[in-house]
């Protein structure tokens, strides 16, 4: 007489702009991280994080250890060496104090970096950059200055 309706339960996609978890001011994480999606650090955090989504510290954030991700965004002070997929954006009053690789580099004025830094897949770098830039034309063309 009733029928027995499935149904399907999908997940939403990830949103790389939204955090999906965030390690808040008060607290401290000692030890090896790995996540998906976008992750803000504005605590302490030492050890060591591997990644394939978007690492993002906080201005009060302190960060000691190794970072594989790929994109990272710091505003925070971080002490290690960090490598990054398409890109690392270090925004003041950020200070970094270690090797940096990534084939995309911006550092804000007001920033301290201490370290080598090292550029690799220019291609992939230049490519996003590129896309970037057209992304910024398209959304312009159109409109009237004035």
């Amino acid at each position: 007489m009733f029928e027995k309706k499935s149904v399907l339960s999908v997940s939403p996609p990830v949103n790389e702009d939204r955090v999906h978890t965030i390690i808040g001011k008060e607290a401290s994480f000692n030890g090896k991280l790995t996540f998906d999606g976008t992750l803000r650090i504005d605590g302490r955090f030492t050890g060591e994080v591997f990644s394939q989504g978007k690492l993002i510290i906080g201005d009060d954030a302190v960060v000691e250890g190794q970072i594989d991700t790929n994109i990272f965004i710091s505003s925070g002070d971080v002490k290690g060496d960090v490598t990054a997929k398409t890109r690392i954006e270090l925004k003041a009053p950020g200070k970094l104090r270690g090797n940096i690789k990534a084939p995309l580099l911006i550092i804000d004025e007001g920033v301290m970096f201490e370290g080598h830094s090292q550029m690799e897949n220019i291609d992939k770098g230049r490519d996003a950059k590129e896309k970037i830039t057209a992304a910024g034309k398209k959304e312009g063309e159109g409109k009237k200055t004035g």
